[in-house]
């Protein structure tokens, strides 16, 4: 491995995402932007970028005289983006607009930062207008940028933003952002741009490049970050490895009513079943599913032609890359973008499941099931499911298969107290996010209001073998008073709690549990055990 500490700032090295300077391997390029690499020499749709290698991660944050650097490497690789798609960065008449990706040597599902429609400003916004004719488009994607950029940038707290949005909705009677019109989308913006001047002592930054600077040093730095850092000590990561910064033009997911974003599975994570996995969201851009913050779909809205393009492409990157992926797409005006694909996380169930179906495929060898399965203790593995007598409090998403029993805890504080006490708690929350990664490694459950099965925090959970519920329609929860309506039924903290990550169903009580072992599939695995043994 090169000497990251010896590189000096001219030497940093940049790549094209469409291969044209090779394929640099994932420790250098990270994960996303490998990736995108070899889906683009798939001939995949792949939006155009660049990606600056994990060896900027540590020089940036030690400004081993990079700073200035990083302004000319920019401004190289947008002229680069300019010239391929005809369009110009702060342009007044066709803008051009980026999203500043994270990107590791390894996964770490929303350990560390996006930022997207970065380049949009007073004068862009009026380009992005006259370009595609889309009021809300314009107003919509500027409100986010501000949010984001006081998020991630500033450290402003999200709850300001939040809180201003949830005004607009009742002031407009509107149920889901999604529902909101330009006019709306405007006044809101506008809002924005006044909470983040009193959040900050200054004016939400104009200039394009002004942006995109800082955009990208906020996401190196998210390296750092101590949900990044818990999560490496969670799965023993050295944290010299560095993050890669993907820099692409946007695609917009809030483009109109014949677009959308989504998050899919090649094959179920929860159970291993060989069928895709998706949520889904129309006009809506990708952040609004992953964060866990929304509402969202299943593949039940996704749209016919579609569901068909998902499922071919889900079958040739798995083809390609010999594992189930992950994968995140979006449609703008009816045209189809890749945005990533990854190895899927998966539950000990899924993964067995998959490893046998994949030999009987033919798509992998059983020596490499067995080294995919080296980790786990199969003999352990149970299918459990609740056996009640009595109607459940409600029904939410499963996002994670199992049983979980436990006292509510209403914050991940609590969840750590009951967790150093011995009893793994159920966390209840409005939404889960990739912040609360301390807490979802001491619980044994999870239960929330908002979000998809594809959240980060969810397919984090999921990876963790905890059970997950999620869009609990009747839950609503008052966190001061440490206590939730589940429909009729008051639940305060401590009160016992029951998850069936199958059925998708809440109790209050301790019902029955059954469990079984999947035999058949363990028997299988014996098998090729046995073979190796003898063969060797």
């Amino acid at each position: 491995m090169p000497n990251k500490k010896s590189r000096t700032a001219a030497s940093l090295p940049v790549f094209d995402l469409n291969g044209r300077d090779g394929v640099p391997e994932a420790r250098l390029a990270g994960f996303k932007a490998h990736n995108l690499m070899r889906m683009t020499a798939m001939g995949l749709p792949v939006p155009q970028g660049f990606v600056m290698t994990t060896d900027w991660c540590s020089a940036v944050q030690k400004d081993d005289g990079v700073t200035a650097h990083l302004l000319s490497v920019l401004q190289s690789g947008v002229r680069n983006l300019e010239r391929t798609s005809g369009l110009g960065f702060g342009s007044a008449r066709r803008p051009l607009l980026v999203s500043v990706r994270s990107g590791a040597p390894v996964s770490m599902p929303g350990m560390m930062e996006t930022v997207l429609n970065v380049g949009l400003n007073e004068v862009s916004l009026a380009g992005l207008l006259r370009l595609t004719g889309e009021h809300r488009l314009v107003w919509d994607s500027y409100r986010r940028l501000i949010q984001a950029f006081a998020e991630i940038v500033a450290g402003v707290p999200a709850a300001p933003f939040e809180a201003a949005l949830d005004a607009a909705l009742r002031r407009t009677g509107a149920d889901i952002a999604r529902q909101l019109d330009f006019r709306a989308l405007r006044d809101l913006a506008r809002t924005y741009l006044a909470l983040y001047r009193d959040h900050t002592g200054h004016d939400f930054p104009q200039e394009p490049y002004e942006q995109l600077a800082a955009a990208t040093q906020a996401v190196f730095a998210s390296w750092m970050s101590d949900k990044a850092v818990e999560y490496r000590r969670l799965n023993a990561l050295p944290d010299d490895l560095g993050t890669a910064v993907t820099i692409q033009r946007m695609v917009f997911g809030n483009s109109g009513g014949n677009s959308g974003a989504g998050v899919g599975f090649t094959r179920d994570p929860s159970t291993g079943e060989n069928r895709p996995y998706l949520d889904w969201l129309a006009q809506a851009q990708g952040e609004d599913i992953v964060s866990g913050r929304r509402q969202v779909s299943s593949e039940d809205n996704v749209p016919n032609w579609l569901m068909q393009k998902l499922t071919n492409i889900g079958e040739s990157i798995e083809k390609a890359f010999q594992d189930a992926q992950e994968y995140e797409f979006t449609v703008e005006n009816g045209e189809f973008f890749m945005l990533q694909t990854r190895t899927a996380k998966r539950t000990a169930l899924a993964s067995l499941r998959m490893a046998v179906e994949m030999v009987d495929s033919g798509l992998i060898a059983p020596e490499e099931a067995l080294g995919r399965l080296s980790t786990i203790d199969i003999d352990s593995i149970a299918i459990r499911r609740v056996k009640s007598t009595k109607p459940p409090l409600g029904q939410a998403i499963p996002a994670g298969t199992g049983v979980a029993q436990g006292p509510a805890a209403f914050s991940v504080k609590a969840a750590q107290e009951f967790a150093a006490r011995g009893t793994p708690a159920i966390l209840v929350r409005n939404e889960v996010a990739t912040d609360d990664i301390a807490g979802i490694a001491v619980v044994g459950g999870i239960l929330t209001a908002t979000g998809g099965r594809t959240s980060h925090a969810a397919v984090v959970a999921r990876q963790m073998g905890k059970v997950c519920l999620v869009g609990c329609a009747v839950l609503l929860i008052d966190e001061q008073s440490k206590q939730a309506r589940l429909g009729e039924t008051v639940i305060s903290e401590g009160d016992p709690l029951c998850l069936d990550g199958n059925a998708g169903t809440i109790y209050a009580d301790s019902p029955k549990i059954t469990s079984e072992r999947p035999e058949a599939l363990i028997a299988r695995v014996k098998e090729w055990r046995i073979k190796t043994l003898v063969n060797q």
